[in-house]
């Protein structure tokens, strides 16, 4: 999802690295909780940015208590690492959608190593999931979408406008510096900001 922030470890060696540059696996970290060290690879494609160590520490500091017991709704999943990271602290549940089939699999794969059953990979756009009613809502949902792709307003507009949040649901986005966010939601309001590089990391509430 992009190429600030990649938590992805690229092997020293020549041939690795290459293998990796054509979908070999990296490895995402989980800092806390009850897999607290774990390491998950995750498959190196176009685009993808596990989000950083310190901004993921920063993010739940923020969620420090509000993750236990919630419903985790991931819609960019790429690594899993945010869903990964709040089931490891207990989340009920957390459902990761990502569209491409390759990390689909790696998700699931990763699910099963971590021996989970309250987690789900749907494999599909997410836009198009979220266009549609639904009667699941979660507490927190993480948008981490690929950077400079209109992805991020759409996917806050179909949230609110097909019902899936929470009365108070806390939202995490993450997107390029430069984007505008006039057209958020009128109803979510911001409880913290952080710029960091190229990145704005920004956590709302819902009201």
């Amino acid at each position: 999802m992009k190429q600030v922030k990649t938590a992805i470890k690229r092997p020293g060696n020549p041939a690795k690295r290459q293998a990796a540059e054509q979908g070999a696996p990296g490895e995402v970290r989980i800092i806390s909780g009850q897999w607290r060290g774990r390491k998950l690879a995750v498959l190196d494609a176009e685009g993808l940015r596990p989000t950083t160590d310190r901004v993921k520490e920063t993010l739940f500091n923020w969620l420090m208590h509000d993750i236990d017991g919630a419903t985790v709704l991931d819609c960019f999943a790429g690594s899993g690492s945010l869903a990964f990271e709040a089931l490891s602290r207990h989340a009920k549940s957390a459902t990761l959608i990502e569209r491409e089939a390759a990390q689909a699999r790696q998700l699931q794969h990763n699910i099963s190593k971590l021996n989970c059953n309250n987690a789900s990979v749907v494999q599909q756009d997410c836009i198009s999931y979220l266009n549609n009613a639904t009667a699941t809502q979660f507490d927190v949902v993480f948008i981490d979408p690929p950077f400079r792709k209109n992805l991020a307003l759409p996917c806050c507009q179909l949230l609110e406008q097909y019902n899936w949040l929470t009365d108070t649901a806390l939202i995490y986005l993450e997107t390029e510096k430069e984007l505008t966010i006039a057209q958020l939601p009128a109803n979510w309001r911001l409880l913290k900001e952080k710029i960091a590089g190229q990145l704005a990391y920004r956590l709302y509430q819902r009201g």
